[in-house]
């Protein structure tokens, strides 16, 4: 797990959900173009709990630490990976992300980078999944909602399969300057002077 370089940097969260990450064509080489920016710090959930027995304490430590927390996984079965769904049911507990004491994960961000098997086109009504991805996410943006989170729109690859060695590499380089983007927001967001004056 990668550690924050540095304390004036935006603390960013990436929890990498692939169970096969050696196997993908796209998920690794997103994945370098951006755990050397300032404040990441990557959690490989598969590789981190091989057993699938997640350990909710370091886990909900690594949250508060975070100003923005990045999901990166493939769409698997129209939803994540099974160990993120397991990570969220173990770590978003009540009293820590969700009810009147709850508040831990208020005010973050949260973004969901996914990659897809099919071509974006497949993903609207009359296409082959029938549903948009914006439909299919909704549970993730619910659950950001309801821990407090500001649910950002996601980045999405689309048609991996279909991606050479050019297009990947233009995609991670998208990553890097969302993440870039986001890291600039917050730092806007949280200096007061950027308001101007006011009264």
């Amino acid at each position: 797990m990668s550690v924050v370089s540095a304390a004036t940097d935006v603390p960013i969260l990436i929890l990498f959900a692939h169970p096969y990450p050696h196997r993908s064509r796209v998920n690794l080489p997103l994945l370098t173009a951006v755990r050397d920016l300032p404040g990441v710090v990557v959690n490989d959930l598969y590789e981190r709990y091989p057993d699938f027995y997640i350990r909710p304490r370091p886990e909900q430590a690594l949250l508060e630490a975070a100003n923005i927390v990045v999901m990166q996984h493939p769409l698997y079965w129209y939803s994540a990976p099974a160990l993120l769904k397991q990570w969220q049911e173990s770590v978003l507990e009540y009293g820590f992300a969700i009810g009147r004491s709850g508040t831990a994960l208020q005010g973050k961000w949260l973004l969901q980078v996914i990659t897809t098997g099919h071509r974006e086109e497949a993903y609207a009504m009359g296409g082959r999944d029938r549903y948009s991805i914006t439909e299919l996410l909704r549970p993730f943006e619910q659950t950001a909602r309801h821990c407090g989170m500001r649910y950002l729109e996601p980045l999405l690859i689309h048609g991996v399969r279909h991606l050479d060695e050019t297009a990947i590499t233009a995609q991670a380089n998208r990553y890097r300057e969302r993440l870039l983007m986001l890291r600039a927001d917050w730092q806007k967001m949280s200096d007061p002077s950027s308001f101007g004056e006011r009264g």
